[in-house]
């Protein structure tokens, strides 16, 4: 008896963390979504880069991988990247809430880029297609405008621990564009078929995989998922890098689309996945999320 009530006390427990937790999460969310949509952008950027980012531990994290892979970078810049860092990172967060007002302002935004032909003749034989990104400036640039132009882009998402946030967490993502696979059992088998069918699907190949093969990211070695290409090959998925390039503004994008990626061994393909990411990065490295832990031992 005693166990049960302390197990009971303990989940009880643990349910009100996660809503208080939830609160504080969500609290500066639903306030910036008040906000005319530049401020609110501007708001969560800078809320996120200097109020949350040292709370949580994120500059400290940037600076610590930018010592592991970029060691040459001078200390300036690694000072002003764990500022960027995060404040792309709110910037992103809020866009991705705000839905409706983000695809507005994506209204003169289209997918560009020396993949789009491959895109478009893939929709035209009924191919299926999977986009590769990385947490990289905002993905669901790309996602919400190849949706509009072509087809809807099914998204795969890992569910959060937290069940409060994770019920608006996937509302946002489907706001963007539907549908959202949730990462298990159901969902992989339902992203499937939306595939096989001939559908569009992004994932995002930027973190380590406990069981990931062992390649290369900015020289260091990384666990890699080979998931995509796996799925490519068996499915005869065009596979295609993507990037939400955000501009000097801060508000725009470019949705661009790289070169696809050859069939060949997963392995082959996934470090090029790698690849592709590391060039964009190298290029805009404020616009990577560098609080990953994506170089664990």
């Amino acid at each position: 008896m005693a166990k049960h009530s302390s197990l009971r006390l303990h989940n009880r427990l643990q349910d009100t963390g996660a809503y208080l937790a939830n609160l504080v999460l969500s609290a500066p969310l639903k306030l910036a979504l008040r906000l005319p949509y530049r401020t609110r952008v501007r708001l969560m950027g800078g809320l996120m880069a200097r109020v949350l980012a040292p709370v949580l531990g994120y500059r400290k994290r940037v600076i610590k991988n930018l010592d592991l892979v970029w060691p040459d970078l001078p200390a300036a810049e690694k000072k002003r990247l764990a500022r960027d860092v995060p404040a792309n990172f709110g910037r992103t967060l809020v866009e991705i809430y705000s839905g409706a007002g983000f695809k507005t302002h994506l209204a003169d935004t289209h997918p560009e880029g020396p993949g789009l032909a491959a895109l478009q003749q893939a929709q035209a034989d009924g191919r299926p297609v999977i986009l590769v990104s990385g947490h990289f400036g905002n993905h669901d640039a790309v996602r919400a405008t190849v949706s509009r132009d072509f087809t809807p882009v099914g998204a795969l998402y890992r569910p959060l621990d937290n069940s409060y946030f994770n019920a608006h967490w996937k509302d946002a993502i489907e706001g963007i564009a539907a549908p959202a696979f949730a990462r298990g059992r159901r969902g992989l088998a339902q992203m499937v078929k939306y595939l096989r069918d001939g559908g569009i699907i992004a994932l995002l190949v930027d973190q380590h995989v406990s069981d990931g093969a062992p390649l290369t990211f900015f020289g260091h070695p990384a666990k890699t998922t080979l998931s995509a290409a796996e799925m490519a090959i068996k499915y005869n998925a065009l596979v295609l890098p993507v990037f939400g390039l955000r501009q000097a503004d801060g508000f725009s994008f470019r949705a661009i689309i790289q070169d696809e990626i050859p069939h060949d061994t997963p392995e082959v393909m996934a470090q090029a996945m790698n690849d592709a990411l590391e060039e964009m990065v190298r290029e805009h490295p404020e616009q990577w999320f560098w609080v990953h832990r994506r170089w664990k031992d």
